[in-house]
């Protein structure tokens, strides 16, 4: 018996998005440890430290002293770091979160970005907090935030009302040049 190359690729997608949804779901509970190891495959610095003095605590209220490429995201009264990226030049709100493998987008945030899937596209399935659902992989033409621009960015699209909120993930924040966290805030450096 033999197996047709597209239920072979159909398995391999399948694979990396359950692997991908354990890798978030372990990502979340030991961030720290993650942190680590994305250093040390990648070279990339996710850093917490507190301003050296009260004049660098006072740069770091403000964003007036970014460096071109820089963008400065403050955390909100819960602690996570939300903002709004253009996608495919459209804005879309999302949050920041270094334990997803790829950039999540809820199935309305990627019509508002210009990206329209059938219902026989969302052919891989993932286990989340929530439960399993259905997900769509998709190629992002662009990622903006600020003056920090990414392309062709690999991610998902959830089936309408699985996912609540569009989640940027290592798949965009990898290609940055460093992320940094420092206190109530992280700082992406293109």
């Amino acid at each position: 018996m033999s197996i047709s190359s597209g239920t072979v690729s159909l398995f391999a997608s399948a694979a990396f998005f359950i692997a991908a949804a354990a890798g978030a779901a372990y990502g979340i509970k030991h961030k720290d440890e993650v942190k680590r190891t994305i250093t040390e495959l990648t070279g990339k610095t996710f850093s917490k430290s507190p301003p050296a003095s009260a004049e660098s605590a006072e740069a770091e209220s403000t964003d007036a002293s970014e460096a071109p490429g820089d963008v400065t995201l403050r955390a909100t009264l819960g602690g996570h770091f939300e903002t709004s990226a253009e996608i495919n030049g459209r804005d879309v709100d999302v949050m920041v979160d270094t334990g997803a493998t790829l950039v999540a987008m809820t199935y309305e945030d990627a019509e508002r970005a210009g990206i329209y899937l059938k219902p026989a596209e969302f052919t891989n399935t993932v286990s989340t907090a929530n439960g399993t659902a259905k997900v769509a992989p998709i190629q992002i033409e662009s990622i903006s935030i600020g003056d920090i621009t990414v392309r062709n960015v690999r991610g998902a699209v959830a089936e309408r009302g699985k996912l609540h909120r569009t989640l940027l993930g290592m798949t965009f924040l990898g290609r940055l040049s460093r992320v940094e966290m420092r206190k109530n805030a992280l700082v992406l450096h293109e």
